[in-house]
């Protein structure tokens, strides 16, 4: 593959808002005929800067326009494809303000997949499976303008709960709040 084409293409799919491929992506994005020559061509890209490889099979286009805040997102919505993702447990109490801590270079992710732990150049990625139904996870979290649902404060607690994490790292006040709402669900039922 030519480098210049290459950065044409890439730069295309860039002013779509899209900069991170899977391997399976960029063999249908350059056509090469032999996957010799297109892993030849990545390393090219990776060696000149174009491309960072996040994890094994994926990689971001550096020189993009589009590239923001989502990308660890992003990557992990790539790592996992073909699963159902959606940000909880620390990363979703910490933006509802239910834990002190901030966690800046990490997100916890619930997936049907396999859990995993990926350390990317752009944060690490903590993937905890989940065996919730389909139903069950979208009827607990949210589209936030993300690449990834939001877990409801309930159901991030719920997963903190249910993956055995300390739980004393959320506020006293909201714990009491969600337990009591664990407590009334259960008579409930």
């Amino acid at each position: 593959m030519k480098q210049l084409d290459a950065i044409r293409k890439l730069s295309d799919f860039d002013k779509q808002g899209r900069y991170v491929y899977a391997l399976s992506d960029l063999r249908k994005i350059f056509h090469e005929d032999s996957e010799a020559n297109l892993r030849a061509g990545i390393k090219r890209l990776i060696k000149d800067g174009i491309l960072v490889r996040a994890s094994n099979g994926v990689f971001v286009y550096m020189p993009a326009r589009s590239k923001g805040s989502s990308t660890l997102e992003l990557v992990a919505r790539t790592i996992r494809r073909g699963e159902y993702n959606y940000v909880s447990l620390e990363s979703a109490l910490s933006e509802y303000g239910a834990i002190s801590q901030i966690p800046i270079d990490r997100l916890t992710v619930m997936t049907t997949g396999r859990s995993g732990e990926f350390k990317t150049p752009f944060g690490t990625i903590e993937f905890t499976h989940t065996k919730r139904n389909v139903i069950d996870i979208l009827d607990n979290s949210v589209e936030v303008g993300r690449p990834l649902r939001l877990a409801t404060q309930a159901a991030a607690y719920r997963d903190l709960k249910q993956v055995g994490r300390n739980l004393h790292l959320v506020d006293t006040e909201v714990r009491r709040a969600l337990f009591s709402n664990d407590v009334e669900n259960e008579f409930r039922m």
